[in-house]
């Protein structure tokens, strides 16, 4: 098995085990993080937020899949079950991540999700009307990071 796709399996080990240090460990200093839940990410705050959602993720269940490696890049299926704290809604995600490596880390960790169908489920008949607009994604944006700003690991 290739050391990236150990690195990946390794990863999202730690997510399901909600075990942030183990995750944490697979990134380069100098990550970056891109997803629609949080925008990007870069350094210590992608790996804060991995702190904070394995802490608050109360019956967090992860399965991933179809880990794809080459010597530069990765790609991986994952999905995700838990209760959306805000609302106490039930949300099942289905995210695709993309992976480059250096140093033997990942460097750069893009999750592409629809945040349209998270939304509905997350927030429920708001999220259905506004989870497609720029404007949600902007307002997701400004929330998610005001949490990860107060959050202390």
């Amino acid at each position: 098995m290739s050391d990236h796709k150990k690195l990946i399996e390794t990863f999202y080990t730690g997510l399901s085990q909600q075990n942030a240090d183990m995750m944490i460990s697979c990134y380069h200093k100098d990550i970056v993080f891109e997803d629609p839940g949080f925008g990007q990410l870069q350094g210590d705050r992608a790996k804060k937020m991995w702190q904070m959602l394995c802490k608050n993720g109360k019956d967090l269940k992860v399965e991933f899949s179809d880990i794809n490696v080459s010597n530069e890049t990765g790609s991986a299926h994952w999905e995700a079950w838990y209760t959306f704290s805000q609302t106490g809604r039930k949300v099942h995600n289905r995210i695709d991540a993309k992976f480059e490596f250096k140093d033997g880390k990942i460097i750069k960790h893009t999750d592409d999700f629809n945040l349209h169908r998270w939304a509905s489920q997350a927030i429920g008949w708001k999220g259905k009307l506004l989870g497609g607009t720029n404007f949600f994604k902007k307002k997701l944006h400004q929330q998610t990071n005001r949490l990860l700003d107060k959050f202390q690991p």
